[in-house]
């Protein structure tokens, strides 16, 4: 399988993988006419398409996509039943696209009903894990959002992250503000900001990288623990996301 980004609106990437007939799968396609302009371009055959939540940045070109190709299954979880999905799919669900099997997974945090899908290599996690952060919570507890980032962090180190937004680099400045002295996030921040200035994409990230430099996934990492007990008492991993995840509301 072939894996594409295609941008849309200001920093959106919709994913779409590919075999080698050009049968495809179409990911979070919240704009349809870039989509339509790459299968055109391309003479892709759209089999599929994934949604991972409701939000319009993700749903917002599935019906102008259908009109067009109206055998398209579109699968989503039960929160995007009235954006066009016509196969509801639930945590722990296999579903068989293209001669590939995806798992789905339960990633609530961001919304509630957010799924992840996973075919390993990639996982396509919407607005649950980015290079570097995690999702805000707009629906979601961040005890939530912590379960889901350990379900995602079970995953084989070489597990693709194919998250839905270019973030990046704001993620290591804010990684940077907290932990200044390390050098995994030193490095990987000054490699995200000469991507960056040239115009280029951060993404995927690869899972094993994101253990070292996504605080996120760090939470039971000593310097961020050292750090977190000098603002508070609180030292439960589950304290220490919250933490996190509330500086970065504010950072």
């Amino acid at each position: 399988m072939n894996l594409i980004s295609i941008p849309a609106f200001q920093d959106n990437y919709i994913w779409v993988l590919t075999n080698d007939e050009g049968r495809c799968i179409i990911v979070d396609p919240g704009e349809a006419e870039p989509v339509l302009k790459a299968i055109e371009q391309n003479q892709w055959q759209p089999e599929a398409i994934l949604l991972t939540h409701h939000h319009h940045d993700h749903v917002g070109g599935v019906a102008a996509i259908c009109a067009k190709f109206p055998h398209l299954v579109v699968c989503g979880p039960a929160e995007t039943q009235n954006k066009g999905t016509t196969r509801v799919v639930e945590d722990g669900e296999k579903i068989l696209i293209l001669e590939s099997e995806f798992s789905v997974i339960a990633t609530p945090g961001h919304t509630l009903g957010h799924i992840s899908f996973f075919s390993f290599p990639y996982l396509f996690c919407g607005d649950t894990m980015f290079s570097g952060g995690c999702g805000r919570l707009f629906e979601g507890t961040p005890a939530q959002m912590y379960q889901s980032f350990q379900k995602i962090n079970a995953l084989p180190e070489d597990t693709l992250i194919c998250c839905a937004h270019e973030y990046t680099l704001a993620n290591m400045k804010f990684a940077m503000h907290v932990l200044p002295e390390d050098v995994a996030i030193q490095d990987y921040y000054h490699k995200v900001n000469e991507l960056r200035a040239k115009n280029q994409k951060t993404l995927p990230g690869i899972l094993k990288n994101e253990r070292k430099i996504n605080l996120f996934l760090r939470v039971n990492d000593i310097d961020l623990i050292n750090k977190f007990t000098k603002e508070t008492n609180m030292q439960q991993p589950e304290q220490c996301f919250a933490w996190l995840r509330a500086k970065k509301d504010n950072f």
